[in-house]
């Protein structure tokens, strides 16, 4: 702390009044193949605004694009083809809107669509509801690849 700072591993912004706001963490940029680094936190915060997505996590170390993974909300149906067809091209919509106002490295290639809950008794979140990244890379990590190859925006996984 000798200049002032704490170091506590956070990423943050200071705006024109001088107000501190906590965008993400250090630690959890990845870079993809192309030696690009991502912040994985304000793409989710922005891929979460979107109604029926409870929780979501960007991912993609090693790869050429970020992938978005989103758990929908219980109350979000889509259990016929007909809301399935609609949630997903509402997700589409969603997801080109985003995509367009990041950076070409940050564009996500497809957002995959789960249902297994994330709870902190699969160990996929902790007491206090933060998102086990590793945990996530470790489960879908092997799947990322099919994901991306099946060359849909929106994919229903698992």
């Amino acid at each position: 702390m000798a200049d002032g700072w704490f170091r506590t591993g956070d990423k943050a912004s200071i705006d024109p009044n001088g107000c501190v706001r906590i965008t993400g963490r250090v630690k959890d940029l990845f870079k993809t193949s192309k030696g690009k680094y991502v912040a994985p936190a304000p793409i989710e915060d922005k891929l979460g605004a979107y109604p029926g997505i409870e929780a979501c996590v960007v991912t993609g170390a090693n790869m050429s694009q970020p992938v978005g993974i989103a758990l929908l909300a219980p109350t979000v149906a889509c259990s016929s083809a007909a809301e399935r067809q609609a949630l997903s091209a509402g997700l589409e919509a969603h997801l080109a809107a985003l995509n367009a106002k990041l950076d070409p490295h940050e564009r996500l290639d497809c957002l995959t669509v789960i249902t297994t809950p994330w709870t902190v008794d699969n160990g996929f979140i902790t007491p206090t509801f933060k998102v086990r990244r590793n945990r996530i890379d470790e489960v879908y990590g092997p799947q990322l690849e099919g994901w991306v190859s099946a060359g849909k925006p929106v994919i229903f996984g698992d």
